[in-house]
């Protein structure tokens, strides 16, 4: 039985995959920084007739990493793959999103997978084998506006990812990145983050930032997929003999990467200002810079 340390399991994409790697024979790992949430995974469990064993850890606390990670080698003896899903979300325009909330948030999604898949490399390297699946976006290939912070560190996690594929291929170490369009998971429900400027009505942002999320939310409401979906390609991920660097899951994933790619920053542009209605949103910013500028 295939050993699996998958982070961020208390909702979302991390509970699902413990789900379904634990019903397909993995001896699943899962981790949350606080098992006091661990009742939606404990009860999605007991429905699938799976089992998982859970560790509190918090990717931001290398003392939290490494008794998780001792805690896996002491029971299962080796770590088979490393599914490193947990990772937040904060929204707001360039000027709202302060400097500590653009660090707090690369901590998580960024230096957090560093750090995890840091800790795992030398047992797997003296493994001569296993997978580490990076959680992206279709935002670490993509750019939208309001969500500069959560962008980058897609970004940064899509380049950290293509250079270690190269190198961890030389001991039998393979590396994949999911990178999931538009799916109705906590991150854009209950667990939604604005940068504290934004709520402000004296930001000159304010009135276009509530506008856009209001777009986004209705786009996410009427296209949002089922996360099952996600949790299903990890599973190949994990399982296929010669997995693919990158997994693009979703049609509008697919379809935006389509558009960066083929038709370049400006039908990039112009898609993203129909879907989301810059043309409205324009007039709003507009009117608040000269209110400031007066």
């Amino acid at each position: 039985m295939k050993s699996v340390l998958i982070t961020g399991c208390s909702s979302g994409f991390g509970m699902l995959a413990a789900v379904t790697l634990a019903k397909n024979g993995f001896r699943v790992f899962a981790s949350m920084r606080n098992l006091a949430k661990r009742d939606r995974l404990d009860e999605a469990l007991a429905k699938a007739g799976a089992q998982a064993e859970l560790l509190a850890l918090d990717v931001t606390s290398a003392e939290s990493i490494d008794a998780a990670l001792r805690a896996v080698i002491e029971r299962a003896g080796r770590v088979d793959a490393l599914v490193n899903n947990a990772g937040a979300a904060i929204g707001g325009f360039v000027e709202d999103v302060s400097l500590d909330e653009y660090r707090r948030l690369m901590d998580t999604n960024f230096f957090g997978t560093v750090a995890l898949t840091k800790a795992v490399l030398p047992h797997m390297r003296r493994q001569r084998s296993g997978r580490i699946v990076n959680l992206s976006s279709i935002g670490g290939r993509v750019a939208n506006p309001g969500l500069s912070a959560y962008v980058a560190s897609k970004f940064a996690v899509e380049g950290f990812s293509e250079s270690l594929a190269l190198e961890a291929d030389l001991f039998g170490v393979r590396v994949v990145l999911i990178e999931p369009g538009t799916f109705k998971t906590e991150i854009f429900e209950s667990n939604k983050e604005m940068a504290a400027a934004s709520r402000d009505p004296a930001s000159p942002y304010f009135a276009v930032t509530q506008a856009l999320e209001k777009k986004v939310d209705a786009l996410v409401a009427r296209h949002g997929a089922d996360p099952q979906q996600v949790a299903d390609v990890i599973l190949t991920a994990l399982t296929v003999p010669k997995p693919r660097l990158r997994y693009l899951v979703g049609t509008d994933a697919k379809l935006q990467a389509a558009i960066h790619t083929i038709g370049g920053f400006a039908v990039q542009n112009w898609v993203t200002g129909k879907l989301l209605g810059m043309s409205e949103i324009r007039p709003l910013l507009a009117e608040r810079t000269d209110q400031a500028s007066a």
